[in-house]
């Protein structure tokens, strides 16, 4: 059974909440499907590692991430506020390197989902640093498959420029969060060992999510992305450019503009 601290709710309410409203004055649209009670997977594209604080201000209901074994361990003072904020509000660390870490890190989204509770979890696996959006980690298609829960796609719109990398105090500006519908995959249900399974439900929960934030689409991984970025500031080679792939699973890419404020619910 997962712990659920105390501080949760102090926190949001009385810090996090007033904070992020008066601040950041978010918009929301499709609030609605986010169910009332029971389980659901809060699966959303990351632009911003201030994500992780504006979409539980706007869920009304706790709502549990897993987040990088790194952030609990940091060091200096915003290391430590940072470790004891993850603790407080009960994040769950993981740990990237796969194997035994991963299956560890699903069981307790698994065991959060069978608390009846909120999980939270960005498919892409890390932040996307050039806006797009990556193709996804099949981490959520194995929770969904094994827990039973619904996928509940999530779209943060403007969001990237709030907090750059090596910025203490996060910038001024509107940002928003678009909810879809639930997804269902009961359909598949027992079958979260099949691999064609677990990629066609991870590239329709992504292809969920580019429909909400109309991103344009990249078939690579965010890390992978990050990888070439890095290499080609270090040695001054231009990056290969990634072919955009229109949808995720070979879809069509949505139309229209990225969603805005207008008719949102507040």
């Amino acid at each position: 059974m997962p712990r659920f601290p105390v501080l949760y709710w102090p926190i949001k309410l009385l810090v996090a909440e007033p904070l992020v409203t008066a601040v950041f004055r978010p918009w929301v649209r499709g609030l609605e499907n986010v169910p009332s009670s029971g389980p659901a997977i809060l699966a959303s594209n990351h632009l911003s590692a201030a994500d992780t604080v504006l979409l539980p201000t706007v869920v009304k209901r706790r709502v549990t991430f897993i987040a990088k074994a790194d952030l609990f361990r940091g060091r200096g003072v915003r290391g430590k506020l940072t470790a004891g904020l993850m603790h407080g509000i009960g994040q769950l660390p993981v740990d990237r390197s796969g194997g035994r870490a991963s299956a560890a890190a699903i069981d307790s989204a698994v065991g959060v989902l069978r608390a009846g509770e909120l999980f939270g979890i960005y498919p892409e696996g890390t932040r996307s640093l050039d806006g797009r959006l990556h193709r996804g980690r099949t981490g959520v298609a194995r929770i969904a498959l094994r827990s039973g829960a619904p996928v509940v796609p999530v779209a943060m719109i403007g969001t990237q420029d709030l907090l750059p990398s090596g910025r203490l105090l996060p910038k001024v500006r509107r940002v928003g969060v678009v909810i879809g519908e639930p997804l269902d995959f009961s359909r598949y249900a027992g079958r979260e060992d099949d691999q064609l399974v677990v990629r066609s439900v991870t590239d329709e929960v992504m292809a969920a999510i580019q429909r909400l934030s109309h991103q344009e689409y990249v078939d690579v991984y965010a890390e992978r992305s990050r990888l070439r970025s890095e290499l080609s500031s270090r040695t001054g080679v231009p990056e290969p450019p990634s072919a955009s792939s229109g949808g995720p699973g070979g879809r069509a890419a949505p139309t229209g503009d990225t969603p805005g404020p207008d008719d949102a619910q507040h």
